[in-house]
Formats: C-alpha cells, structure tokens, sequence
C-alpha cells in the first residue's frame, strides 16, 4: 500500500485500503492504526505528501475516535517520513489533525540519522521542537541490522544489532516514554517474542 504514489491505481488501492481500515478498526473499538506515510517513487517528497494529505482527508471524517499513528520511516529509497519535518506537514495540512498522531520506531529513526544511542534526550528534544511530544503515542521497539544514518530498515532482535541492549533500556525507561505502548516487530516467532518480553521485563526489574 502506497499512498504517496502518483500511478493512479496504485493510489486509489491505497486509498480504499486505508479507509475501510480505519473504518474497520474504529468499529471495533481499536484505539490507534499505525500507518506508514509511504514513498514518492520518484515524483519529489513534496508531490508525495499532498498524495498522502488527500488519501488521509478521504479515510478520516473526524467522526471516529480512532487515531491514526503516522510511523517514523528509516528513509531508504523515495520514502517519506524519516524526518519530522514530513510527519509535521502532513499531520498540520489534514482535515482533521486531531485524529492524527505519531509512532515512534527505534529501528528506523536510528536509520534515519537520529541518534537515539547517544544523544536520546536531544532526539526526543527534537521531536517536541518539531512536533509535540504529546502526539507521540506508541513505540515499535526493534535493534536495527544495519549502522547509523544507513537508512536501511533492517530490524534486528532486542540486543542483537546496532543500538544495543543498554540503548533500548533507556528508551523503555524515558521518564517521557516508559508509559506509552510499545510494541515489537523482531525477526522472531510468538514464542521468541514472549522470550524478549520475558527477558526485558527482568531487566527493567
């Protein structure tokens, strides 16, 4: 799904995907979608976001009382949303910015260039700057394969890659973050993700 294409019935697809998404999980009482914004394959970041702004004025009427999370991206190819920058103008040219927050994703800001490893507070710092730290409502946790400022999305499992196990403890520590959901997205099966529940829970202990 691809809402920021410019190839008519790639977009339309994405279109009628995300609506009846949202439509779908808001009759079910599901609190947030996650979505990724998408990428402009080729038409220019600016093209792609009005793309994006029109798909998302189509699938929320402002009636619903789910929230739609637009999802920090690593940046790899033409994807939009691996600066704030791009979330900030999405979310403020929408009809309805009230229905609209943000999922932070450790594996791809990393990616992106922001370094959440060494300068956690400062990216966090960055993010309220651009954004509003009360937007942000959720977190995917995931160890990324690949080096800082890659913008690859390579995720790895929690320990395993380049942010490290120490790094991701103080994520879930972030007097900013500790009470948000976090979710993982780890290259592992049901019972390797109740492992790496089990092991982070004991770790935070």
């Amino acid at each position: 799904m691809n809402l920021a294409s410019d190839q008519q019935r790639v977009y339309e697809f994405a279109c009628t995907a995300i609506r009846e998404d949202v439509a779908r999980m808001d009759s079910l009482g599901i609190e947030y979608l996650v979505f990724h914004p998408g990428s402009h394959t080729g038409i220019g970041v600016e093209k792609g976001i009005q793309n994006i702004i029109r798909g998302l004025n189509q699938a929320i009427t402002g009636n619903e009382k789910i929230m739609v999370l637009l999802e920090t991206m690593s940046g790899k190819g033409t994807e939009i949303g691996a600066r704030f920058e791009h979330l900030r103008e999405i979310r403020d040219n929408a009809a309805h910015p009230e229905r609209i927050g943000i999922c932070l994703d450790t594996c791809h800001v990393f990616a992106a260039g922001y370094d959440i490893v060494n300068d956690l507070d400062g990216v966090l710092s960055e993010f309220d700057h651009v954004l509003g730290l009360e937007l942000l409502k959720a977190v995917h946790l995931n160890d990324s394969m690949m080096p800082f400022g890659s913008q690859k999305d390579r995720h790895a499992v929690i320990g395993g890659g380049e942010i490290g196990m120490e790094a991701l403890l103080r994520v879930l520590r972030h007097p900013v973050l500790k009470d948000l959901p976090f979710y993982l997205e780890t290259p592992l099966d049901d019972k390797g993700h109740k492992e790496e529940i089990r092991m982070l829970r004991e770790k935070l202990a």
